[in-house]
């Protein structure tokens, strides 16, 4: 199950999981308040897995201080393996305000993603979890909603299966999934609510 930017009202009810087939796990692209991501966690069984969002909002706020949500998994700057998947994780999304928070620089990017490719090593990669969208069919038509040439020169090298990501919304008009042609990735679009089933490796 793939989740971004948007409480979806079928999920986020009291039946929930009626209606929904088994999952073998959530994953969370990023600006989804923390009380989403807990009540995620106390319905289902299977791991959840998240990135923050570029308003950081998944936090959630208990007397003076705010606490990560519990019942998840944080992946920015991971590599997570659960439900047979390895999962590598970069939350935010490229700067574009001075003083916002859950945003990083050119240089902190190319770094950042640069560790997590290191910590990937040599193995296989099935899913890489970002906010931001890699460069490409999904960049936004604002400067805020660009893409992260980061994260496209990271799918080349490390050539994950899947890329999940959110930041871009539905008005956008863009497709939900496109192969990029450069890692063969299938690359989805996560906004709101998806279900997709992700073939066995050298299947």
């Amino acid at each position: 199950m793939l989740l971004a930017d948007y409480v979806h009202p079928f999920v986020y009810r009291s039946g929930f999981p009626q209606g929904v087939p088994n999952v073998d796990a959530v994953l969370a692209a990023g600006d989804l308040p923390g009380y989403y991501l807990e009540f995620l966690s106390s319905k289902l069984t299977v791991p959840i897995i998240y990135v923050h969002g570029n308003h950081e909002n998944e936090f959630v706020n208990e007397g003076d201080g705010r606490l990560p949500p519990r019942g998840v998994i944080a992946a920015h700057g991971r590599v997570i393996e659960e439900a047979g998947l390895r999962i590598a994780g970069w939350g935010g999304a490229p700067r574009y305000r001075r003083d916002g928070s859950g945003q990083y620089s050119e240089s902190e990017g190319r770094w950042g993603l640069r560790r997590l490719g290191w910590r990937v090593g040599r193995k296989s990669l099935d899913i890489l979890l970002t906010h931001a969208p890699p460069s490409g069919p999904h960049a936004g038509s604002d400067y805020a909603h660009r893409g992260c040439p980061e994260i496209t020169r990271f799918m080349q090298q490390r050539r994950p299966r899947l890329v999940v990501h959110g930041h871009i919304h539905e008005y956008e008009g863009k497709k939900i999934e496109y192969t990029d042609p450069a890692s063969g990735a299938r690359v989805i679009n996560a906004y709101g609510y998806r279900i997709i089933e992700l073939p066995m490796a050298g299947s």
